[in-house]
């Protein structure tokens, strides 16, 4: 065997310590595409540390820092505030991150970690107010319950958001998905929910909320999820869901290799789009790898925050064919052929490619 076939397996070769991380952070079945909303048992999940375990009648959240008034919250006195329940789709920002080479040793994700909740919670921006931010406020910081180490340093799982985006519409502390309480791996009791950004904003099991006067300069935000070029590089922070579309795999697949298999004939393809940033105005399908395209019918969204159905009909002749989408946002955003690489693996948002076999 030659030193680049040795390579290129190694290369592709799963870590003992990846796999035992896949385990833990199931994804999103891309058959379950085809539903609304995302039941919860079929929503990728991403736990970096250890899931905590809470005692709903002691936990209390707490504002402060700097501001006029600390705050300490009960589950019930979150569930008595205003309440708002909103269709959001979520997608980690290491989707995709296994198809990039040479690929990040980390989660491995395909292309499944995604999923839309119907999320219950109340608003963050007028919790914030009540609490009144000092004029040396300049961002607000989330810590959750879940502890680990990296880097060498035990800490607590923490993100910032600037004052503006805490203020944004949608932004809120989630205490039920899907009509019922958050489970214990999403978050419970509470969780902050911050639509169009990646997961990793959206900090579960919080424990308090911190009015800060400097940037923060944790580890999750400013040394992971960054888009850099190598280890030197400060890199620029993964912030909005770059746009996407998904195929929901047609026909049936082969049990182990996955691959396609659907009848000739008329065939219709369906799937799912999204952007953080905008609106899909636009999705394409080919059915040659991307030789050619042909416009999809896309449907409105259930909300701001959540996908765009999308169907086009192909008539399908035999032999061998690579389906493929990709999607258009209304500022002007598409998926390129090619995910653009770094070394985390982020924002990964190359077209979606199927190969199917028709008989």
């Amino acid at each position: 065997m030659d030193d680049a076939v040795t390579a290129e397996r190694e290369e592709l070769a799963i870590s003992a310590e990846e796999l035992q991380l896949a385990t833990r952070n199931h994804g999103f079945p891309l058959e379950a595409l085809a539903l609304d909303v995302t039941p919860v048992g079929l929503h990728y999940l991403l736990i970096h540390y250890d899931i905590p375990v809470v005692d709903p009648a002691a936990w209390r959240l707490r504002l402060d820092g700097c501001v006029e008034r600390v705050l300490s919250l009960s589950l019930d006195d979150l569930r008595a505030r205003p309440s708002v329940t909103q269709e959001v789709t979520l997608e980690c920002a290491g989707n995709g991150r296994t198809l990039l080479s040479p690929r990040a040793r980390s989660q491995p994700w395909i292309l499944e970690a995604v999923g839309t909740g119907s999320w219950t919670g109340t608003p963050l921006a007028p919790l914030v107010r009540e609490a009144g931010l000092t004029d040396d406020a300049v961002e607000v910081l989330f810590t959750g319950l879940d502890r680990g180490v990296e880097a060498g340093e035990e800490q607590a799982y923490q993100r910032s958001l600037t004052l503006a985006e805490c203020e944004r519409e949608g932004v809120v502390l989630a205490y039920a998905l899907n009509g019922g309480p958050l489970p214990p791996q999403h978050g419970y009791p509470v969780r902050l929910l911050v639509p169009g950004w990646y997961g990793m904003a959206s900090v579960k099991w919080l424990d308090r909320i911190t009015a800060i006067d400097a940037p923060f300069t944790g580890y999750q935000q400013a040394r992971a999820y960054r888009l850099r070029q190598d280890e030197d590089d400060p890199g620029t922070p993964v912030d909005r869901i770059a746009v996407r579309a998904l195929l929901q795999p047609p026909g049936v697949p082969d049990f182990f290799t996955r691959q396609r298999h659907v009848g000739a004939g008329t065939v219709v393809l369906r799937g799912r789009a999204w952007s953080g940033s905008a609106p899909i105005t636009a999705v394409e399908v080919s059915t040659d790898g991307g030789a050619t395209w042909f416009p999809a019918e896309v449907a409105p969204a259930a909300g701001p925050h959540a996908w765009h159905r999308f169907t086009a009909t192909w008539e399908a002749t035999p032999g061998e064919h690579e389906v493929c989408c990709r999607a258009t946002d209304a500022s002007g955003d598409t998926q390129p052929v090619d995910s653009a690489w770094n070394l985390g693996g982020y924002a990964a948002n190359g077209i979606h490619r199927v190969p199917v076999t028709v008989r």
